[in-house]
């Protein structure tokens, strides 16, 4: 089960870019205040968990203040559900979480390559499935981070809109999406490699053959 290093680094990556993927999905600082502010509405927002500090309804229709931080699909939030949940922000969420699925479908993938002999038939489909995998994770990933990057710091979004930046969690994202990139990539590259092989064993022993085959036919001719 002696793999290339091609192959090696390929999955390697294919595991740091899983878990960059699911830290960025799972946390909750893809948008952030910038703390410049002594109260602000706005702490921070995750895909799934917002925080507030004191934030009302900015067209005064309910006379509730939101605080903490809470799952976005909280039934409290039905209020206020059609300012948390802009188009751009709904894409987001949809993008990547069809990066998780397909990343994490890619990393079942990457541990079937790393524990499998070589000299299964089925081997260059399985690095062939696991490259295209991260490299469509990788490119969900990249629709989602560009919506929120456009779209993010939208003045018509959170409150203080001037004092709000892309977090940390932005960042993982963005660090997952290209080892994912990097490893797709590495991952098709090995396949044609491992496809090219045969092929090249297969052209030798039949020139190996033939050779052999016009020596013979040679020596009795001769005799």
């Amino acid at each position: 089960m002696i793999k290339s290093r091609n192959g090696l680094t390929a999955a390697g990556l294919s595991v740091l870019g899983t878990f960059l993927v699911l830290l960025a999905f799972t946390t909750k600082s893809w948008l952030v205040t910038d703390g410049k502010l002594k109260n602000p509405e706005f702490e921070r927002l995750g895909l799934w968990v917002v925080c507030f500090k004191g934030f009302k309804d900015p067209r005064h229709w309910y006379d509730t203040r939101f605080h903490n931080c809470w799952w976005v699909f909280e039934e409290e939030y039905y209020t206020i559900s059609d300012i948390v949940f802009k188009d751009f922000y709904i894409a987001t969420q949809f993008f990547f979480t069809d990066c998780v699925f397909l990343t994490v479908f890619g990393l079942f993938y990457t541990i079937v390559y790393v524990y499998l002999n070589r000299a299964y038939i089925g081997y260059v489909k399985i690095l062939l499935s696991a490259g295209i995998l991260n490299i469509a994770a990788a490119i969900c990933s990249s629709i989602a981070l560009i919506i929120f990057g456009v779209y993010g710091k939208n003045r018509q979004w959170m409150p203080h809109w001037e004092h709000n930046d892309i977090g940390w969690s932005y960042g993982v994202a963005v660090a997952g999406t290209i080892a994912l990139y990097v490893s797709g990539v590495l991952y098709v590259i090995e396949q044609q490699l491992h496809k090219v092989k045969p092929e090249n064993m297969a052209t030798q022993r039949a020139n190996y053959n033939y050779e052999a085959n016009d020596l013979i036919h040679s020596s009795l001719t001769a005799v």
